[in-house]
Formats: C-alpha cells, sequence, structure tokens
C-alpha cells in the first residue's frame, strides 16, 4: 500500500492502474476532497459527474455506482463509503473567478488550479475545466435550490471513500481550498482548509 498526503488546500496527481483500488480519507474531517480523473492514454476523456447521474439518477454519488467519463466509459466504480453518504456531484470547482465574485482580492488557491498545477507537474497541459465527484461534501436541494449549512450533518473525522479503477487512470485530489463565510453555503470545517490522505492499495 502507498500513502499520499495532499496538504491542505493543495492538490496531487497520481496514476492509477485498472482494477487498482484507491482510499480517499479525511483524517480531520468535514474537508471536501475534489476528485478528478482522467483516461491515462487520453487526457481529454475526463470523469464526468452529469454523465454518471443519468443512468444512477442521484445527485450523490452511492456505493454500486460506475463513475462515468464524457465519453460514457466506465472510469470507476464506488466501493465503500465511510463518509455516511455526504458527498456532492453538483458543485463546480472553485477557480479564480468565484473567489474576485466574492470579493477576495489577490490570489487564492482553488481546486481548478490545485488540478492545473498537479497535472504539470507530470507533464500534462489542462486547457479545459472539468467536473469533479466532491467527497466530503454535503448539500441538499429542496424546491430546486442547493444549500450546503453548518447545520446539515457533515463528514467525521476518519471519513473515507473506497473506489476501484475500471480503466488506467490520471487521478488529481485536491484538498479544497475553500475557506469564506456565507449564509447557506459551509463547504469545510470553520478555520480553514487541511490535509486529505490517498491510499493506494
Amino acid at each position: 500500500m502507498e500513502t499520499l498526503v495532499v496538504p491542505a488546500g493543495e492538490g496531487h496527481a497520481f496514476a492509477v492502474s485498472e482494477g487498482q483500488k484507491v482510499r480517499v480519507i479525511t483524517p480531520k474531517g468535514q474537508q471536501s476532497a475534489d476528485f478528478f480523473a482522467c483516461s491515462a492514454g487520453d487526457t481529454s476523456e475526463w470523469l464526468s459527474p452529469p454523465h454518471t447521474w443519468m443512468p444512477t439518477r442521484s445527485l450523490h454519488p452511492r456505493v454500486g455506482d460506475v463513475f462515468l467519463s464524457n465519453l460514457r466509459r466506465p472510469m470507476l466504480e464506488f466501493l465503500e463509503d465511510g463518509a455516511d453518504g455526504l458527498h456532492d456531484f453538483i458543485i463546480a470547482p472553485c477557480d479564480a473567478i468565484r473567489y474576485r465574485q466574492f470579493g477576495v482580492e489577490g490570489h487564492h488557491r482553488s481546486c481548478a488550479e490545485n488540478l492545473v498545477v498537479a497535472m504539470r507537474e507530470l507533464g500534462h497541459e489542462i486547457t479545459a475545466g472539468p467536473l469533479a465527484v466532491n467527497f466530503f461534501t454535503n448539500t441538499v436541494v429542496e424546491d430546486g435550490f442547493i444549500f450546503s449549512t453548518p447545520a446539515s450533518p457533515v463528514v467525521k473525522p476518519g471519513g473515507y471513500v473506497l473506489l476501484q479503477a475500471c480503466m488506467d487512470l490520471t487521478c488529481v485530489v485536491s484538498s479544497c481550498p475553500y475557506d469564506l463565510e456565507g449564509p447557506g453555503w459551509a463547504i469545510n470545517a470553520p478555520g480553514g482548509p487541511t490535509e486529505i490522505h490517498v491510499e493506494l492499495l
């Protein structure tokens, strides 16, 4: 087993072979992990939440789901959920534009930036912005509106998910840097982001 530590607010890219298992863990709890994956042989084929939820009819990942690519090919199977189902398919990765819209001045790390930086370290230049599976992110849809509030259940320390690759992949996990406060929008624990662990089995 190989263990990777994704520092708080940063991202990490790694290769996964077909049949290999990946465990993503939030050691301190309530820390969103944006999970990206692309075909190892073609970085234009990305894991796609919208393509995945069409056959599952669920806006939240569930054990037994097969995550599909934008070409509708199976990429990963969701084997185990140690985080009480508190995951999200809906929210787009945070980026520089979002932070500027929220009034942030100057540079602020984002999941979109973490993806680009992590993939660049492996020699890949990412020009399009794929969506992510947001593990450990609790969202609720009511009357067509989406919420993520401090009053909602949160993922406890040690929460995890276990996935198995259906093809050779390049994956990226971002410890979401989102640290802003606002009504109806609580992504990570108060006090800022914390690290994420990834185990390759």
